[in-house]
């Protein structure tokens, strides 16, 4: 059967069908080792090969019998690890899927059925077996719940914007919010670069000494777009951490800890 090219790539675990047109467009998309750019393009998986970005990633022509398993995991991200699959640009959270950071028992207890005899070394991960992908990004600077699948479908419905999944964060700043910067930050603002967000909820403020914590809602996820808005203001986001992705919450998950979820407790 012949679907979209963007839609293909998503089915296949490699990204979003959003992130899928955003490479295609690129020049990063190959079908059956041809550059393609037109969105519209057709392809057929059990017939066509698909060749994804500059780590070349390749899939086999899907067979309609073998039904693929998806797997869901959601990651305490911490500090200085970037949120992508290649480690270009510092320590991916790939590196986190390791059977010491398994949370529970019946996490490790899956990860060595997944992974077999090696499953135990340190130097192999969750990634090895399973090509995961991050459901959106959280700044090498800002930590928290970070969710990780190979269902290209789900990730596009965590990710597009029509959906609306609200994202939870809890920032620390350095002076307290005026009422006239929370009325512009709920309002909408523009954010320089020509990019206008849109205003976002928050849920409260608190002093902790010196500093202020406070927690908002957002639907949008443009690029430190947090970061970006209380800038503009004059603040200073000292620390950020990302509490709630759609319904599903960070709770008392570990930094750096990983846990097996459920896709029905994420939509």
């Amino acid at each position: 059967m012949q679907v979209r090219i963007n839609k293909a790539i998503a089915d296949l675990g490699i990204c979003s069908r959003r992130k899928a047109e955003e490479l295609i467009l690129s020049g990063q998309v190959k079908l059956n080792g041809k550059v393609v750019r037109e969105l519209s393009t057709q392809v057929d998986l059990d017939i066509d090969e698909i060749e994804v970005g500059k780590q070349n990633h390749r899939k086999q022509p899907h067979s309609p019998q073998k039904k693929e398993s998806f797997y869901y995991v959601a990651l305490h991200k911490p500090l200085d690890y970037v949120s992508s699959v290649s480690s270009q640009q510092g320590h991916s959270i790939l590196e986190l899927l390791t059977y010491g950071n398994a949370t529970t028992k019946r996490d490790k207890d899956a990860y060595k059925a997944l992974l077999g005899p090696k499953s135990q070394d340190k130097n192999i991960t969750l990634a090895d077996k399973i090509r995961l992908y991050p459901v959106g990004r959280l700044d090498k600077d800002s930590e928290g719940l970070i969710l990780l699948t190979n269902d290209g479908d789900l990730t596009n419905k965590m990710t597009h914007p029509r959906f609306e999944h609200e994202k939870e964060y809890e920032l620390q700043l350095d002076s307290r919010l005026s009422k006239q910067a929370i009325k512009v930050l709920e309002h909408g603002m523009d954010i320089g670069e020509g990019e206008y967000a849109k205003g976002i909820r928050i849920l409260k403020e608190s002093a902790v000494g010196r500093r202020y914590i406070v927690h908002v809602i957002l639907q949008e996820g443009k690029n430190r777009q947090i970061r970006r808005m209380f800038g503009r203001l004059g603040y200073k986001v000292l620390s950020l951490k990302r509490t709630r992705f759609g319904k599903f919450k960070l709770g008392t998950l570990p930094v750096g800890r990983w846990k097996f979820i459920q896709k029905k407790s994420l939509l």
